[in-house]
């Protein structure tokens, strides 16, 4: 999950002693069967995820979860919401204001107080069994009647684990366009969905093709911790396919591991990015003009004074929200095409 060194995190709740893991392997193809009453089963990250109606409580977790439930237009469905990074997206901002919310991820006992049917998480981490950002897994969930869902370009190869082996061909679009498919097929919204599906297509392709034929510039996207230190976006991060889309590459792409990566200011000199991106985060009024302390973190940092970034003014903020992976993707990727193919 993001850095978050100057959010204040809440005690891990404890996980019911009794719960399984299940496990996930690689995450299959979307799909879908009903029955003569109606149910619906879906995959997720190699659970299936069963309802015998669409749900009518739902609790989003984490930015591009509560911006998918608003995208789909069930707003007016969702009992709670935690843990925003940024304002949602400007559309969403009316429905989001009167809704329950808590900055941070709710204790497993308070999540349950909402009732909620259906538990969906923009990352992996809220069910993971262990770290400092978890609320329950989701078999725990499934033992007690509620249906989870991880965004799932970000699905973990196993229930409880977090960033761990995340599969690099799920981080990608057409596994955003899946996600929403089948939300759709699950939460009764299925005709939304395959209109927010079009609409994200046609901003992708736009951004594509304004870019296609335009050097890709080498950029990395870097958390200043608070010890001095870096971490970068890595190559499992949906920020490399937000690079992708506005026409530039992730300059540690090749990292794998986790989806944030220390790395030493002698390796960003080695690969000398053309572009440096922030992460601002993280809190609902977080904006691109609270990154201005990051971007002069980065600039004043005497070790990086000779990058080619730093040296010729192409430091720019950027937001954690903006390269998450779900809606607000082919805005991030306007934005990001602005930046590295300015006109």
């Amino acid at each position: 999950m993001p850095a978050r060194s100057l959010r204040r995190l809440i005690p891990v709740a404890l996980l019911a002693a009794g719960a399984l893991l299940a496990a996930c392997g690689g995450p299959p193809a979307p799909e879908v069967a009903g029955d003569a009453e109606g149910a619906v089963t879906e995959v997720n990250c190699g659970i299936p995820v069963e309802v015998p109606a669409p749900p009518e409580r739902i609790y989003a977790l984490y930015q591009p979860a509560i911006e998918t439930v608003h995208a789909l237009g069930l707003s007016d469905r969702l009992v709670g919401t935690a843990y925003l990074d940024a304002p949602v997206l400007e559309e969403f901002t009316t429905a989001q204001e009167g809704l329950p919310y808590i900055p941070d991820l709710p204790s497993r006992e308070a999540l349950l107080a909402a009732e909620p049917e259906f538990v969906i998480s923009g990352y992996n981490n809220a069910f993971a069994s262990t770290g400092a950002e978890t609320v329950s897994t989701r078999a725990d969930l499934t033992a007690l009647g509620v249906r989870s869902w991880i965004n799932a370009p970000l699905c973990p190869s196993e229930d409880g684990l977090s960033d761990e082996a995340i599969d690099p061909g799920q981080v990608s679009m057409d596994t955003v366009y899946d996600d929403l498919t089948s939300l759709g097929r699950l939460l009764g919204a299925q005709e939304r969905s395959e209109e927010l599906v079009a609409d994200l297509r046609a901003r992708v392709t736009a951004v594509e093709e304004r870019v296609a034929d335009l050097p890709r510039p080498r950029v990395a996207i870097l958390l200043n911790d608070d010890d001095g230190s870096y971490r970068v976006a890595s190559g499992i991060d949906f920020g490399t396919k937000v690079l992708e889309m506005a026409g530039a590459e992730n300059a540690f792409a090749d990292l794998d591991a986790r989806r944030h990566v220390p790395v030493s200011k002698e390796e960003l000199i080695a690969r000398d990015p053309d572009f440096i991106l922030t992460s601002t985060c993280c809190d609902p009024a977080t904006t691109e003009a609270d990154g201005a302390a990051d971007v002069a973190t980065i600039t004043g940092d005497p070790a990086l004074s000779g990058s080619t970034a730093v040296r010729e003014g192409r430091v720019f903020p950027f937001l954690f929200a903006d390269r998450a992976a779900g809606v607000r993707a082919p805005y991030a990727a306007e934005r990001v095409a602005d930046l590295v193919h300015p006109e």
